[in-house]
Formats: C-alpha cells, sequence, structure tokens
C-alpha cells in the first residue's frame, strides 16, 4: 500500500489549472502524493505534475468528443487508481463524474471545485433545468463539494449536490505584485497610456464574450462625459465586434482596447475604477485584483460580485444590464474623496482572498478528502 497516493487533477483546459492551481499541485506533489494532470488545449508547464493527459474536451455539452474524453478516463482512472480526483470547470467536472460512476464501488474519493455555477435563479428556465439536471445527476459520486459564493453553496445546500459541503474563499489569489501606485508612479503610467490628469479611468479585463457583456459598458459611454475613458484589456469572439460597436458610436478615443496584458496591475494603478457588466461569475480574479490595488468597483448585482462588493462602502452593485443604474454609479464615484475613501475600503476588504489566508484552509480540506478514502 502506498504511503501517499495518486492525485489526478481534471479541467477543460491546462490554462485553466496553471492560471489557478499551482500552489496546490506543488504542494501535493511536496506531500509524497504522485499528481497527474487531465485537460484539454495547450499543454502547460505545471511544477509536481508527472504526467499529462489530453483530453478532446470541447465547450458543446452534446460533442461527441466529450464522450470519448469519458472512454479515456474511465480507463485511465481504472489503471491508475487514484486515492483523490480533484476536479474544476463544469463541463470538465460533469464529464469526468461520469467515468467515475463506470468505475462502480471500486472508486477514488471525489472533489468537485465549482468556480462558479453557469446557472442562477434569473438563468432561463430551460437551460438552468439542464445544467442543474447535470449536476444533480452527478452528486451521488460528488463525495466533496466546494463553493466559492453564497449563491452557489445556497444552491449546492437545497439540491443536496455533494455529501460534504464547503464554501470557501476560492482558489486564493497572490496579491504581491497587486498594490496601490505611489503618486509619481501613478503619473507615469497615466503619461505612458496617453491618459490626461482629468481622465477618469474605467477598467474591466475579461475575455470579450456574451457573458461577460461589454457591449453594456460601450453603451453607457455614450452617456458619461468626455473625460470618462473607458479600457477593456482582453481577447476572446467578441472583441472585433465591440470595436465596431465602438467606432460606430464615435468612442474610438474614449474605449481603448489593449488585447492581452502581462503586467495589468500597471493597468490598474493607472485606472481610477473597477467596472464589470458581467452576467454570472464565481469569483472574480479579475476584481479582487483592481481592489488590492486600492479601485473601488462599479459591478452588476450577481452572485461573486455580491460576495466582494458591500454597496456604497467599497464601491457600488447596479441591477445586471441596467445602463441608467451603472452610469448613476459612476457619476457618484466622480467625487475624488469618495473615490479615495471606497479604494481603501476594497483593498482591505478583498484581504481575506489572499492566498497566504486561503492556502492553509484548502490544503487541511484536500487532506481531509483524501483520508476519508484510505
Amino acid at each position: 500500500m502506498r504511503e501517499k497516493g495518486k492525485i489526478l487533477y481534471i479541467a477543460s483546459t491546462f490554462g485553466h489549472l496553471a492560471s489557478f492551481h499551482r500552489p496546490y499541485l506543488q504542494w501535493f506533489a511536496c506531500q509524497g502524493y504522485e499528481v497527474h494532470a487531465a485537460a484539454g488545449g495547450a499543454l502547460c508547464d505545471l511544477e509536481g505534475v508527472s504526467r499529462f493527459i489530453s483530453l478532446p474536451l470541447e465547450k458543446s455539452m452534446f460533442s461527441p468528443k466529450n464522450l470519448a474524453a469519458v472512454r479515456a478516463l474511465y480507463r485511465l482512472m481504472r489503471k491508475e487508481r487514484y486515492d483523490m480526483i480533484s476536479l474544476h470547470t463544469s463541463l470538465a467536472a460533469f464529464f469526468a463524474r461520469l467515468a467515475v460512476f463506470l468505475l462502480g464501488k471500486r472508486r477514488p474519493c471525489v472533489m468537485n471545485t465549482v468556480h462558479g455555477y453557469l446557472f442562477d435563479k434569473d438563468t432561463r428556465w430551460t437551460k438552468r433545468i439542464l445544467l442543474l439536471g447535470a449536476e444533480r445527476m452527478t452528486a451521488p459520486v460528488t463525495d466533496w463539494l466546494l463553493t466559492m459564493n453564497q449563491q452557489d453553496a445556497e444552491i449546492a445546500c437545497k439540491y443536496h449536490l455533494g455529501k460534504k459541503q464547503r464554501c470557501t474563499k476560492g482558489m486564493g489569489v497572490d496579491f504581491t505584485r497587486f498594490t496601490p501606485p505611489t503618486q509619481p508612479q501613478r503619473e507615469e503610467l497615466r503619461r505612458r497610456l496617453g491618459l490626461k490628469p482629468s481622465d477618469l479611468v474605467l477598467i474591466y479585463a475579461a475575455e470579450f464574450s456574451g457573458r461577460k457583456n461589454q457591449a453594456m459598458l460601450i453603451q453607457a459611454m455614450q452617456g458619461l462625459p468626455e473625460n470618462v475613458i473607458l479600457l477593456l484589456p482582453g481577447q476572446g469572439d467578441l472583441r472585433e465586434a465591440c470595436r465596431m460597436q465602438a467606432g460606430k458610436a464615435g468612442l474610438v478615443d474614449r474605449v481603448r482596447f489593449p488585447g492581452f496584458v502581462r503586467d495589468m496591475e500597471n493597468l490598474y494603478r493607472a485606472a481610477d475604477i473597477c467596472v464589470s457588466s458581467s452576467r454570472i461569475e464565481g469569483l472574480p480574479f479579475n476584481l479582487m485584483e483592481a481592489m488590492a490595488c486600492g479601485l473601488p468597483v462599479v459591478a452588476s448585482a450577481i452572485k461573486g460580485h455580491e460576495d466582494l462588493v458591500c454597496n456604497g462602502e467599497n464601491g457600488f452593485l447596479y441591477p445586471f444590464g441596467d445602463v441608467g443604474a451603472f452610469s448613476q454609479a459612476v457619476k457618484h464615484l466622480m467625487e475624488e474623496k469618495l473615490r479615495q475613501r471606497m479604494g481603501e475600503s476594497a483593498r482591505h476588504s478583498v484581504q481575506r482572498f489572499g492566498i497566504e489566508r486561503v492556502f492553509p484552509e484548502l490544503t487541511v480540506l484536500y487532506e481531509n478528502a483524501v483520508k476519508d478514502f484510505r
């Protein structure tokens, strides 16, 4: 019998594992576990992982390739006899649990980390039935269920989506790089970006997609003062459509598309307000990183945002898609003293999500999960 054991991490892409799970993969390896990673997309260098398994996962739930991934995972699990499977991202977690079902009673411990259910109380009923049905179907093989926001925790509890449930503070954010700038640093960063001292700079770093809803922010810019600038770093399928929308609205100079940015901390330090128009979230890193840099937040009142933003204290929440309410909140924050006060509150309130606080809590849960099936 192995002194430690084998752990299998599964996600839709290796990029996801690289972005959110590096410290935990390394930790398992340092504890003496053999760590494997199975995912789709391009391979990434992940310290601590001794074996990489490419999966033919596709975003469409009904793609035949996803069934091929189920077969591949079943064969892998049967051969390797893992002690624990750590699941991440909704699609990968669903198909991986189908493979676990096929194992019968001789199966590993399954921990599903929910990075945000893709449905909530306001989701259209057809989509909600499909997605919630998938979670309920796979609940019998979900031994541990970790959620990241209050609404998801309530959904999981109401529908009994996991045997043991914990609401966590996410995966933890390394705030080392994300600190407020000195005044000279801020002035220099704004100068490099071609920003005027009088400009009020909004920033929303996100993939360009319907769910992230950048189109609403561009629409709102038409009713905001001329000195308001919107930075939209990121890539995605709808980026070009958003550029065209900004051009048609005469906002070429006021809505800017920096593309993929490696040093996001410098964009946050040059900005005044972090904004979000997202429809649904888990526990968004972009807001937390901006808050750590001292930015107040104007965000849609949805799950994930509500766990970070206390309305009127470290920012404002507005009804999803409400252009008028969003614009009014931005106008309130044109007052510099209010911006500074809320920014300082944001910086302090987000520290509880720092990796140094979250990491010890999660690793205790991981150890307990493995022990359950030893």
